[in-house]
């Protein structure tokens, strides 16, 4: 089943503009093939950065050897990226000195290509993320009813396109993408040497869905310092395992001003890695599992739609406090998430006075509001 990405038409807007197209993702999410799917009436190169003789051809090749490589072909592909040495100089003689149609990049490790990629490429690239299947794109696929019947797996199993096309095998998938990405290849590109140390902060992290992080006690959780706690979480961050989201505060003296909370990019992943896939109704975390879904699909639609919303959460030191927080242009709005209708809930009076904002209930009755446009019939 090939899922129709929403990220396509702003990879064609960009075509033939003069800049490297630059896709970067976790891996297995697609990125291959949403960008053969771009080219799929065009002839380009296709130049695989996993491929050991491609390595060796692009490392630290000089204009005329990128030049002769090249030849006629007007449109290249570098699938791969981050393990090609010094990729972003490389693009950068291609988009000066060669000057074809189009140069687009592909890589799965944040921290690796970004790394390389940012100062070369300065005003010459425009630079997207491809995250898992988005509950649009997923919807609009199956349709309705499936996805409707649907819901409760996706908060267990997530939204990778191999686990939704192999129903009935979803642990054996994501078990080896946890044990091959998350594992190794952050092991393998960040240079860490104890496994171990990750694999305790992951699940300290899983375990603590939803909550504000504490440093200290994830410390003393996994048995290193505070500093190397934050060096970590960030290396998850830029691998594209977690995100944060941090509080928000403006105006009120007793905001919680620093604090952070952690989410996953997939709720699969997540289950993985504590080994829990029990049915939703009976788990303790639902209520977790839910939240962290709308957040991390609202994210997926505000990038594919580049509405650039700020998000957070907020939350008073006597304990006033709202689930999800966006604030684009200046104005404020606010999210409870809930399972079920709530008919009666309290919403803080404070927060909307202060910011002006709304406060909208978010629950298994209405979410699809809040993360797709329902089109009018």
């Amino acid at each position: 089943m090939l899922f129709e990405r929403q990220l396509l038409s702003q990879l064609s807007s960009k075509f033939n503009s003069g800049k490297a197209i630059i896709l970067l993702g976790p891996r297995q999410v697609g990125k291959t093939t949403l960008i053969k799917n771009l080219l799929k009436d065009s002839l380009y190169l296709f130049l695989d950065g996993d491929d050991p003789t491609v390595r060796d051809l692009l490392k630290n090749a000089n204009t005329e050897e990128i030049r002769s490589l090249i030849g006629k072909n007007e449109i290249i592909f570098i699938d791969e990226a981050q393990r090609v040495t010094n990729v972003g100089l490389t693009a950068k003689i291609i988009i000066d000195q060669i000057k074809p149609k189009q140069l687009i990049m592909s890589g799965s490790s944040s921290f690796e290509l970004n790394n390389s990629i940012n100062e070369p490429l300065t005003g010459r690239k425009w630079e997207y993320l491809l995250l898992p299947i988005s509950w649009t794109e997923f919807e609009d696929k199956v349709g309705y009813v499936v996805s409707e019947q649907q819901l409760n797996m996706r908060l267990l199993y997530g939204m990778y396109p191999d686990v939704l096309n192999n129903t009935g095998s979803e642990r054996d998938i994501l078990q080896e993408l946890v044990s091959s990405y998350l594992y190794k290849d952050i092991l393998t590109y960040s240079g860490i040497r104890k496994p171990e140390i990750l694999e305790k902060l992951l699940r300290a992290l899983a375990y603590q869905l939803g909550n504000e992080v504490s440093y200290n006690e994830l410390s003393q959780i996994v048995g290193v310092d505070k500093n190397t706690v934050s060096a970590y979480i960030d290396l998850l961050t830029q691998a594209f395992v977690i995100f944060k989201l941090p509080s928000f505060s403006r105006n009120l003296r007793n905001e919680i001003k620093k604090n952070q909370k952690i989410y996953f990019y997939d709720l699969g992943v997540r289950n993985t890695i504590i080994g829990d896939f029990s049915p939703l109704d009976s788990r303790p975390d639902k209520g977790s599992l839910w939240e962290n879904f709308l957040i991390v699909e609202r994210m997926k639609q505000n990038l594919y739609h580049r509405n650039y919303a700020m998000s957070f959460f907020w939350r008073t030191k006597d304990q006033q406090e709202i689930d999800y927080v966006e604030e684009i242009d200046g104005k404020v709005t606010g999210f409870e998430f809930k399972w079920k209708d709530v008919t009666k809930i309290k919403k803080p009076s404070r927060f909307m006075e202060t910011y002006n904002a709304k406060v909208n209930i978010v629950h298994r009755e209405n979410f699809r509001s809040f993360l797709k446009k329902i089109k009018e019939t």
